[in-house]
């Protein structure tokens, strides 16, 4: 079973990049939930696949090199390197051109041959960072 898990796991990963959205549907069950940072409630498989459109047309080259896959019983731990070039307006950000490179480490819990859920923690900030965004605190008193 964790053979099989690992390679669904590669698989989802694999579509994403190949700008395949609606590949969540397929591999995923019909109650699924991707937690991600920055979104304060789990992402319905129809919301999951509108936010992974929204990301690849600002980031149309992005991707995931894998560099580890782990599965024990129905979990499955991938750690990998994201990348990608702004090509296009994200979160109200116009495009800059620049390139990112952040790491990241997704779990996916398995059940029956579908994904149930996707809990995906990535450096986000430092990919804002490489585009050329700064933090910086809110004024106080204003």
């Amino acid at each position: 079973m964790a053979n099989e898990n690992k390679e669904l796991a590669r698989r989802l990963i694999e579509e994403l990049d190949k700008g395949n959205a609606a590949i969540f549907k397929q591999l995923c069950a019909a109650d699924f939930k991707l937690y991600v940072p920055g979104s304060s409630e789990p992402l319905s498989p129809e919301a999951a696949t509108q936010f992974v459109e929204t990301f690849y047309n600002a980031f149309p080259d992005y991707s995931h090199r894998i560099e580890d896959v782990i599965a024990e019983r129905d979990k499955v731990v991938v750690r990998c390197v994201n990348s990608g070039t702004h090509k296009d307006e994200y979160m109200g950000i116009p495009a800059t051109g620049k390139s990112f490179e952040y790491g990241a480490i997704v779990i996916l819990h398995i059940t029956d041959g579908k994904i149930t859920e996707v809990w995906a923690q990535e450096d986000t900030m430092w990919m804002m960072e490489q585009l050329g965004m700064e933090l910086k605190p809110k004024e106080i008193g204003t």
